[in-house]
């Protein structure tokens, strides 16, 4: 009788400590967009993720003019985690732009997880800043929103939408030659393909949308040809295979990196460029790809 009325006495106590302070459901994502300065999508895996293109940045490659989709597409993911959630992101930033953005993230408590070039003789020259925290939702925003504003990193509601340039390609023939379907754009074709096997970081499963997934992406540069970049993201023994493979078909690798600070497996990141036929660069990603464990369809 005792152990009963302890449980239920329990009960009682514990009942409106639950009905005020509920089990953690999604966090209200309008509420994380709104401080932020601007809102993002719902993606697999819980996560809510904000494009931030520098669409700002005349950049050019090579005489080839980037798009924002094809290199310029930072990016910040939320994913709910235990009473608050984890951050990560990817952030294009000019040179100059870098310390200031550094010194008000790193005072607000997120962890600089990696900063690189992706591109070579790029005009002018863009770097990549990875960053990580974890945290209540709104409050990560808030903080990200005050480096950002450090930036001319372009926030508030998109412009209104316009007819997006044709992609000047045989899409199906590329998807075909990789294996995967990809999506347009902004005036760019992208794959995003997710490896096989769990990616973790602090004991948690961290999805493609959070940036564990290989991205290549097709500009179309006129008369069959397109501009490739993205990056593979690889194991140990996967790299200089991959680095074989790429280099033997013209493409030129611009990176090798991490991006997270604990993930398991390690993993490592390689950036590539190349401007030629678009079947045979296809082809040459194939080659690389067929180097790496690629989950199964």
């Amino acid at each position: 009788m005792q152990s009963r009325l302890s449980i239920k006495s329990l009960l009682v106590i514990a009942l409106p400590l639950l009905i005020a302070h509920p089990a953690l459901g999604d966090p209200d994502w309008s509420k994380v967009g709104a401080a932020l300065g601007k809102t993002g999508t719902e993606m697999p895996g819980g996560v809510y993720r904000v494009g931030l293109p520098r669409s700002d940045l005349k950049v050019t490659v090579d005489g080839v003019a980037i798009k924002p989709a094809l290199a310029l597409g930072g990016w910040v993911a939320f994913q709910p985690m235990g009473n608050g959630a984890m951050v990560m992101g990817d952030l294009v930033l000019t040179q100059d732009e870098i310390e200031p953005v550094m010194t008000s993230l790193s005072g607000g408590g997120f962890e600089i997880t990696a900063l690189h070039n992706h591109l070579l003789r790029a005009e002018p020259a863009t770097m990549y800043m990875h960053v990580e925290s974890e945290g209540d939702p709104v409050k990560l925003a808030e903080t990200l929103h005050t480096a950002l504003g450090l930036s001319k990193t372009p926030l508030g509601s998109a412009a209104a939408a316009t007819t997006p340039p044709p992609i000047d390609l045989d899409t199906a023939a590329i998807e075909k030659t990789l294996g995967h379907a990809g999506k347009a754009n902004g005036g760019v074709y992208q794959f995003t393909i997710p490896r096989a096997g769990a990616v973790t970081d602090a004991g948690m499963t961290i999805p493609v949308a959070m940036g564990t997934g290989i991205a290549i992406n097709f500009q179309p540069t006129g008369d069959g040809k397109a501009a490739i970049t993205g990056d593979f993201v690889l194991i140990a023994s996967e790299v200089n295979p991959v680095l074989r493979a790429l280099r033997e078909n013209g493409i030129e690798v611009t990176a090798l990196h991490s991006h997270m600070l604990d993930e398991q497996p390690s993993l490592y990141f390689m950036h590539f460029w190349a401007n030629d036929d678009a079947s045979k660069l296809a082809r040459g990603l194939r080659a690389a790809l067929d180097k790496v464990a690629i989950a199964k369809s």
